[in-house]
């Protein structure tokens, strides 16, 4: 699989191509390998998928556009490898050369092999499996080269092309991606490349002999004078759980408003489900949109919370107090593009049409929205991944379905809480203050009761809400029937209103009698008048024990591309299970390490950054298998770095957050580093005195040692701190200087720690053992010094424990160690509330001495 770049410089006059003459390239160790597909205009129009080896470029020549389905194969011609920086170019070929024609940047990432120590071995047989992280394509790909009649390679180096199955894979989406026309670096399409519109990113501009030209679409590139008229809407039918079987995808259900944006003449419109112009209350979108290439979009207006989820209430807020400018537009959905139709069009190719449509859209004008992929998983799986995420549900669609008015079978919606719109009758207060709405839906002659909403009213809420329901009040019940609510004496006062207002409610099913459980209030909907409101709010989603997770995210907040991101590092099938259910507290996803490295860096770097660490991975939890990985490994994330220990391998180290997410992202679940001074493995900062009970004892006899042990350090002058270690035993701690004439080798750390450890047991015989081996200690505590060698590790503070329970090897102060302390305590289920203690361990490095008198006293200098 050597790469050469000769067949490449012979096809090639590189003073009449504008393509880069290249070189080998050498990348730093550790570096991610690239991946890119250039879409190319030639002869006949063809992908060409490139990734990273040996230094070159390895290059396949694909028929058509890859597919996320696994079903679709792709017919893939192996052909000269590439120069590196062949992977930056864009730009047209002139006619006359090899390979005339346009060619633009369709895809760009980085990929790693799934088996790097058989990379070479897997190429030569014809079997290469590899991870893909680029903006269009994820998750596990394959080539696979095909074999002639004779069962031997065949001389033209035919390969296949196929998608995984795994969490990326979009079953049904067959030739869609064909309809994606739009560079992932410029945005450009390949007849604004071939024109030469805006930058050129090629290596050399050269003049051209007018190239064939990719034919764009004229009903596209021609200009409307003004936005388009409102095109009706197609609606969800509600459903107990969402569908199965092939054909479906499944998108974030977005609590927000429904809005159509149509664009031309360098004008936008903003419209309501309804159709009624709200271009004003929203100008910023407004102000965006006019810069967008001519369009009818379908998508859903909101607000998101600090954790960049949709947030009801916000939007309300926004919209009363005319702060707008932070609201997200997510399309969904591309009806007309110019004045083309697209209706008719699979959903499939109507969304690849919206993603490069949106790729065209300039930066600047591209801060308010955002594209709303799919997800090819089970419906289910990804209705439970959004409701663990708090969002509001999901939207089911059927791949291969044109895009109708009204409500259709072909798009179903269902929901993590029951929710959707109730007209209100009334409301109820205690004195002056606001206590419940009454609600209902319409019927022929009046409102139905469903109950009331007693929750969900803050400050701002009723800031609004009050004088709106004032504004409309009435002398008499709007309800009917014989459910219908009595203004009945008692601590509560009833006020009726005329039934023209819309709340947006969320809740947790009926009750037997027919009405509205645990029901919160979001907001009122201005965009829906009362009188469509004639169906009872949707009950929670039925769920299906038996559907395996799935990974969501909501676009372009706190993930991307179907993966959540963690302080800039994705995090793949965030929804795997590390630490199961234990006595009775829920189980610790993949998400929620990443996220507790994230909250916790502060107090774990001080002493992991810049060391070398070694790592307990269990990449498929604690009941699978578990390993120590010291060294790098090929595919290691960028947010890695490479600790040099001179006659060793380099060892995996951290310097920032995100280097910590990036081994949570591994399913790195404990961190050992070493006890020394960061950025330099050879020299001492600390030493570890780590005690170990024997079977029988329990830890008030550990806490006692500890207390013993501390005192034998402070005789010293030493300032000792102390850790659990996340199991039975604790460490005392002592940092030690180890600048100038103070620093010592890690011998001479071993051997202090050893001299104190073997006066503590003369002093203590029957408490203390310093033999290793298990049969010696014989109801005592191992007092283990052989922590504090060269190369010798032990668990960082605030690690988290592969072990059920999610321990954590958590800092305490002196005065918590005392008889019944718990260790089991600390937890990462716990980890919130922790961190929001004052640190125990704050002054950890103020407290620095100098072991170099003490040698002399302990005799081991």
């Amino acid at each position: 699989m050597r790469g050469e770049l000769e067949t490449y410089r012979k096809k090639r006059r590189f003073e009449a191509t504008p393509e880069p003459k290249g070189l080998k390239g050498r990348k730093g160790r550790g570096a991610p390998l690239r991946y890119l597909i250039q879409r190319h205009a030639a002869t006949r129009l063809h992908y060409d998928f490139r990734i990273e080896f040996d230094g070159v470029l390895k290059s396949w020549a694909v028929t058509k556009a890859p597919s996320r389905d696994p079903a679709v194969k792709r017919l893939a011609v192996e052909v000269e490898d590439h120069p590196l920086d062949y992977g930056d170019f864009e730009g047209t070929i002139p006619s006359g050369n090899y390979g005339a024609g346009t060619v633009q940047m369709w895809d760009a990432g980085t990929w790693s092999p799934q088996a790097p120590e058989t990379l070479e071995a897997d190429f030569a047989k014809g079997s290469l499996k590899m991870w893909l992280d680029g903006e269009r394509l994820k998750g596990g790909w394959a080539l696979v080269r095909l074999k002639s009649d004779r069962g031997k390679p065949s001389k033209r180096n035919n390969w296949l092309l196929i998608k995984e199955k795994d969490e990326q894979a979009v079953p049904g989406e067959g030739d869609a991606n064909m309809e994606i026309d739009a560079s992932v670096t410029t945005g450009r399409s390949l007849a604004e490349i071939a024109d030469g519109a805006k930058q050129w990113t090629s290596s050399k501009p050269v003049a051209r002999k007018g190239p064939a030209k990719p034919k764009a679409r004229a009903a596209v590139t021609a200009k409307a004078r003004k936005p388009h008229a409102f095109v009706p809407l197609q609606m969800c039918k509600p459903v107990d759980y969402p569908p199965g079987g092939p054909g479906w995808v499944h998108e974030i259900k977005f609590d927000g408003y429904r809005m159509q944006v149509a664009t031309g003449g360098a004008r936008a419109t903003v419209r309501t489900r309804k159709g009624l112009d709200w271009s004003a209350k929203f100008p910023e979108l407004a102000e965006d949109a006019a810069r967008w290439p001519d369009a009818v979009i379908d998508g859903e207006l909101c607000a998101l919370d600090s954790d960049h989820r949709p947030d009801f209430s916000a939007l309300q807020t926004a919209i009363s107090d005319e702060k707008t400018a932070s609201l997200v537009y997510f399309a969904f959905d591309l009806l007309f593009e110019g004045p083309e139709d697209l209706r008719d069009l699979p959903l499939s190719h109507r969304k690849a049409r919206l993603q490069a449509w949106i790729d065209r859209i300039p930066k600047a004008a591209r801060q308010r929205i955002r594209y709303v992929d799919h997800f090819g998983s089970t419906g289910q799986a990804v209705l439970q991944s959004a409701c663990r995420m708090d969002l509001e549900g999901v939207i089911s669609k059927k791949l291969d379905a044109s895009y109708r008015e009204g409500r259709s079978s072909s798009w179903v919606k269902s929901k993590c809480r029951g929710g959707d719109e109730v007209v209100i009758g009334g409301w109820t207060a205690e004195g002056n203050r606001f206590r419940s709405l009454i609600v209902g839906v319409r019927e022929r002659n009046g409102l139905r009761h469903l109950g009331r909403v007693g929750t969900g009213y803050s400050a701002a809420v009723l800031k609004t809400l009050e004088p709106a329901l004032k504004a409309v009040a009435a002398d008499e019940s709007p309800f009917i029937g014989k459910e219908a609510p009595k203004r009945r004496a008692g601590p509560h006062t009833v006020h009726w209103v005329k039934p023209v207002l819309v709340a947006e409610i969320e809740h947790g099913g009926y009750t037997d009698s027919g009405t509205l459980r645990q029901a919160a209030f979001k907001g009122l909907r201005q965009d829906k008048p009362a009188a469509e409101v004639t169906e009872q709010p949707q009950a929670p989603a039925k769920p299906k024990a038996s559907e395996k997770k799935a990974s969501i995210r909501v676009p372009g907040a706190a993930t991307t591309k179907g993966r959540l991101v963690v302080d800039g590092v994705t995090i793949s099938s965030p929804d795997k299970v590390l630490w199961p259910s234990f006595d009775g507290r829920p189980a610790i996803t993949k998400a929620d390490l990443a996220r507790y490295y994230e909250s916790a860096a502060d107090r774990i770097l001080p002493y992991v950054a810049d060391r070398p660490v070694s790592i307990v991975r269990a990449p498929d939890g604690i009941e699978g298998q578990r390993f120590f990985q010291r060294h790098a490994m090929p595919g290691s994330n960028p947010r890695l770095k490479l600790i040099d220990v001179k006659e060793r391998k380099p060892y995996v180290g951290v310097e920032d957050v995100g280097g910590l997410v990036a081994i949570g992202q591994a399913g790195g679940l404990e961190l050992h580093p070493w006890g020394c001074r960061p950025g330099d493995p050879d020299t001492p900062e600390q030493v570890t005195f780590d005690l170990d009970p024997d079977e029988g004892l329990d830890f008030d006899d550990v806490i006692a040692g500890a207390k013993v042990v501390k005192a034998k350090l402070e005789t010293l002058g030493l300032t000792p701190f102390v850790k659990t270690t996340g199991g039975k035993g604790l460490h005392v701690v002592v940092p030690i200087r180890s600048d100038g004439r103070s620093r010592v080798e890690w011998d001479q750390c071993k051997a202090f720690a050893k001299a104190v450890s073997e006066d503590t047991r003369r002093d203590d015989p029957d408490r203390f053992t310093t033999t290793l081996a298990k049969k010696a200690r014989g109801g005592k505590i191992f007092i283990d010094y052989l922590r504090n060698g060269r190369m010798a590790t032990a668990v960082a503070p605030w690690s988290p424990r592969a072990r059920p329970g999610a321990g954590i090897a958590f800092p305490l102060s002196w005065g918590q160690v005392r008889k019944g302390l718990d260790p089991r305590v600390f937890t990462l289920h716990d980890a919130a509330a922790l961190l929001k203690k004052p640190d125990p361990w704050t002054d950890f490095r103020k407290a620095e001495a100098s072991l170099r008198p003490l040698l002399k006293t302990l005799g081991v200098d």
